[in-house]
């Protein structure tokens, strides 16, 4: 069986959320690990009046890449920026675009998600649900693609007592449900979203659920691979330890808590604060699209990235953490 670097020698990769914690990092790790890999082209919109390339000129410069800068100094020559919003028909792609992605493109790894809580239903339906549709449509005319790769998260199916390595049935059909959306006004949305999730805690959970559904059924005639990590926190290894860019999630809690913000939490301390590194998330997303594009399975391959079940992290030891980290704060 040829390496990972090997396999992905001489191919274009199509990359969907570069401008996401997640996917700055697959990206970094993608060009520094395998360096011969032709290609990687990202999908990315204008924001607040940045172009697409200057929002990647800006990561690429960051200190993520500063090891990949050092051994590597033309990299950013095989980043290709393809303008798109994902959140528009046909991922408002330009023809040539379009063309282009058709005729070259060999792997896809589609990272682009809303991952707020408190989303609307309209909005996280479009974002994670239609946007997933739209991709599978495009994969699905490509002449050379070998794998779709899909970043799911553990907590699609959080409802269930165990999630095994499958895709359930979705809690409704998301046609009917995108159907639905078409006509209805957002008084509606808002208020039939409670009895639509159910016993699911947002909608960022359902969605989810829905575009593993989406991507099962649509890219039956594809090569489908799905990853689910849990709760992606700081790098455990690579670049270098402990890189992080934002502060969602738990590192919000841990500045917050460290800064004196945050001084009470509600949560039970036997629960498991189920974390895990950015880069080991990123090494199983790489390795996922390496086996299923050498072995070429008959069914949809979905891979938990947890911790869970082996190295258990306690919110009873986040909060001591966060008390040492404050008392060193105030020590210093």
């Amino acid at each position: 069986m040829i390496s990972i670097p090997e396999y992905y020698e001489g191919k274009n990769v199509l990359l969907t959320g570069a401008t996401g914690f997640l996917g700055k990092v697959l990206l970094e790790k993608l060009l520094r690990s395998c360096p011969k890999v032709k290609a990687v082209y990202v999908l990315v919109r204008h924001k607040a009046g940045q172009a697409p390339e200057a929002r990647i000129e800006e990561i690429a410069s960051c200190k993520l890449f500063d090891r990949l800068r050092q051994e590597q100094p033309d990299f950013k020559s095989k980043i290709i920026v393809v303008t798109s919003e994902l959140a528009q028909p046909e991922l408002d792609l330009s023809e040539p675009n379009k063309e282009k992605l058709i005729e070259c493109i060999n792997i896809i790894f589609h990272c682009a998600a809303t991952i707020r809580f408190n989303e609307t239903l309209r909005d996280a339906v479009q974002l994670n649900v239609t946007a997933t549709q739209q991709l599978l449509f495009l994969a699905q005319r490509m002449k050379n693609l070998e794998v779709f790769m899909h970043v799911s998260t553990a907590f699609a199916y959080c409802n269930r007592q165990q999630i095994d390595e499958v895709v359930y049935p979705p809690p409704v059909d998301p046609r009917k449900l995108i159907d639905s959306l078409e006509w209805m006004d957002d008084g509606i949305v808002n208020d039939i979203t409670p009895k639509l999730i159910g016993d699911r805690p947002n909608t960022y959970t359902y969605t989810k659920a829905l575009a593993e559904y989406v991507v099962q059924q649509e890219g039956a005639k594809l090569n489908i691979a799905i990853v689910r990590p849990s709760i992606v926190g700081a790098s455990w290894k690579e670049p270098f330890p402990g890189w992080i860019d934002n502060f969602n999630g738990p590192s919000g809690i841990f500045v917050a808590a460290g800064k004196g913000i945050l001084r009470t939490m509600r949560a039970s301390n036997d629960a498991v604060a189920d974390l895990v590194p950015v880069d080991v998330v990123v090494n199983t997303t790489l390795a996922a699209a390496w086996y299923s594009g050498v072995n070429r399975p008959k069914k949809v391959m979905v891979y938990n990235c947890t911790t869970g079940a082996t190295n258990p992290f306690h919110w009873s030891e986040v909060g001591m953490l966060c008390f040492f980290f404050l008392i060193s704060l105030n020590e210093k």
